[in-house]
């Protein structure tokens, strides 16, 4: 199968099986300035299925660099407010969101983290209005990929040019299920094995997880009513949609007060251009009071300072060592990826749709629930084949989940 072929099908899948898209429906997608040739792609297929609209928004490294190294040091505290609030009506009018991911992972790495930190801080802000559509699944979305320059190079720095592109494309496409015989229907096939694992794990209705290996020691309490989700999902606009292409995880909300004991990342988190390496906190009652990292420390410190609920977790997910992701031995400094081939956490907002009847809750019910509030939701990853993980029953009696990275359920 050669390369156009593949890049078609994963057009297809975006809109098939990641959107679900339904006919009548618009689309707004963003993507970096690279992506052109997928974005086209995609939006054929779109109209295909019968979008009344597709709508594109592109992104450009180089714009975004000049910005931090000419920008007026006042100006780092503006973002587009009048373009999310237009997203934001856009989806409240039912459209659908697509965001092809493909960015320098390591774009800002030398910039000025205050910079960093007050440009991150003004966009989440702004945002927020679009956000909350996403978080609660009020409309059907997904990511998808595309391999530019810059990160393929990062990602292979032992290739050259092309060559890190074409390698990077063969993970994308491998990862993602482009390169099997009928795409759709492995992704089906996908769906009910993450299904599977939800339905367990929401049946055994455990009260916290145990995490324990090299430099971790985390119990990570859920949240009351807490429910799992995984693989495809209905949104409440009632269209199926895969959130994340690819996916290996079943996910929930954590309680942001009942997380306690130290833990450490398993894999870099690239977080807004800044690569922050070997973090290790302590939580205490659910915060985070210590917190180092080898490289990127001062922008994970300025994470942890961005709201209340920054330094509290949102999320935790469940996916094992030998996820397809995880066995290709690629680091992809890209959380999309690099997520799906381990255990993580998020820092930050929790989804609502992992607490049981969220719909008919008030925002005090789901603070009393244990749902964490803020401006972020940043996943890092803390599994690997040396972590096992037990499941504590209502009871207090431990149980076992995970040994050496993988399930034994």
């Amino acid at each position: 199968m050669d390369f156009e072929t593949k890049l078609d099908r994963l057009a297809e899948v975006a809109v098939k099986v990641g959107l679900g898209l339904r006919a009548g429906q618009e689309v707004v997608m963003t993507a970096p300035l690279e992506a052109l040739p997928l974005t086209r792609l995609i939006t054929r297929h779109a109209y295909r299925a019968g979008a009344s609209l597709v709508t594109s928004f592109y992104g450009d490294d180089q714009a975004t660099l000049a910005r931090f190294e000419e920008g007026a040091p006042e100006s780092f505290d503006t973002a587009p407010a009048w373009l999310f609030e237009g997203m934001a009506k856009a989806y409240g009018n039912g459209a659908a969101r697509l965001a092809i991911a493909g960015e320098d992972p390591a774009l800002l790495a030398g910039q000025d983290p205050d910079k960093v930190s007050r440009a991150n801080r003004a966009r989440s802000k702004a945002y927020q209005p679009a956000l909350q559509h996403i978080v609660d699944f009020h409309i059907n979305w997904s990511i998808v990929s595309f391999a530019s320059p810059a990160w393929a190079k990062m990602v292979f720095p032992d290739a050259t040019g092309q060559d890190a592109v074409m390698k990077l494309w063969d993970a994308i496409f491998a990862a993602s299920r482009i390169d099997q015989a009928d795409p759709v229907a492995a992704w089906n096939a996908h769906n009910a094995r993450l299904h599977d694992r939800k339905t367990f794990l929401n049946e055994r209705r455990y009260q916290a997880l145990r995490f324990t290996g090299p430099g971790t020691a985390l119990t990570v309490g859920l949240a009351d009513g807490h429910e799992w989700a995984g693989g495809s999902e209905v949104a409440r606009n009632g269209i199926t949609c895969n959130p994340n292409i690819p996916t290996e995880e079943v996910f929930t909300t954590p309680h942001a007060q009942r997380v306690d004991g130290q833990v450490r990342s398993t894999k870099p988190l690239s977080y807004q251009g800044t690569l922050i390496e070997d973090i290790a906190v302590r939580f205490e009652a659910g915060r985070i009071v210590e917190a180092h990292a080898r490289s990127g420390e001062e922008v994970l410190r300025k994470v942890l300072e961005t709201d209340a609920g920054a330094a509290r977790l949102g999320e935790v997910a469940l996916v094992p060592h030998s996820s397809p992701i995880s066995k290709s031995g690629i680091l992809f400094y890209n959380t999309l990826y690099d997520e799906n081939a381990a255990c993580h956490i998020a820092l930050g907002q929790a989804y609502n749709k992992c607490i049981h009847n969220f719909e008919q809750m008030t925002e005090e019910q789901l603070l009393a629930a244990g749902a964490n509030r803020s401006l972020i939701h940043i996943d890092w990853m803390i599994g690997s084949g040396e972590i096992d993980i037990d499941g504590v029953a209502l009871s207090g009696r431990a149980e076992p989940l995970m040994r050496s990275g993988e399930w034994v359920i």
